[in-house]
This record gives structure tokens, sequence and C-alpha cells, in this order.
């Protein structure tokens, strides 16, 4: 794996770790951080694979338009799109007054970006994930 390659699948790793401690929390769970880190995990190893691709990244939050930017190399993520848009609404949804995620989202927005996170990693032959 190339090391910027790498790089940013450790970083996806910390985003993920964060999501996980957020809705795991006990006192004062932050369910936004949750959503927004779950997004943030399945851009990070979008970024990742298109590295791998030898496709350069764009500088975007949009999972869909990565996605869009890594099929013409790997056309089998492609039934990943419904899961990376619902992540990608986190981006920004959560982020502002308005509007605030509860448990329910951030579990869903965990076990989307959980599933994801299994298939990249196979993908870059890292190691396997429970």
């Amino acid at each position: 794996m190339r090391s910027l390659s790498a790089e940013w699948a450790e970083k996806a790793e910390g985003d993920f770790a964060t999501a996980q401690r957020e809705l795991r929390a006990r006192r004062a769970p932050n369910f936004d951080a949750a959503c927004f880190h779950a997004q943030q995990c399945a851009e990070k190893y979008l970024k990742a694979l298109l590295l791998e691709a030898g496709v350069p990244p764009t500088r975007t939050h949009s999972l869909p338009a990565l996605l869009d930017a890594l099929l013409p190399a790997e056309p089998l993520w492609e039934p990943f799109r419904r899961d990376l848009a619902i992540l990608s609404a986190y981006v920004v949804e959560f982020r502002y007054p308005g509007e605030s995620a509860d448990r329910e989202q951030a579990k869903e927005a965990l076990q989307l970006c959980r599933g994801f996170r299994r298939h990249v990693r196979a993908a870059l032959g890292l190691p396997g994930v429970p």
C-alpha cells in the first residue's frame, strides 16, 4: 500500500474510534459527533482507495462524489452508494444548530460505516476487523 494511502487509513481509524467512543459514552454522549466521525471514516477510506487506484482524491466531503471518482477504476464499489449517501449527509446535517442526532441515528451511522470499513480494509490488504 502506498504510504499516503496508509496515512488516510490511519486517520480513518482515528475517526472510527472517536465515533465508537461517542456512541458508547455513558455520560454526555455526543451523537452528532458519532455521526460526523462515521462519515469522516468513510471519506478517508474512500480517499485511500482512490490513491490506490491511481486517482488523486478531490477536496470534497461528498461521499457520492468520491465514489463517482473511484468507479471508473473500481466499478465493484457501486453497491455502497446508498450507504455512502446516508453517511454523506452527516458531514453537515448535525454540525450546526437546528438538528441533532439521536442514539438511533448514531447507531445507524456506525453500522453503515462499519460495513464499508470492513470491505475497504480487506481491499487494502489491512488486517481484518471484528
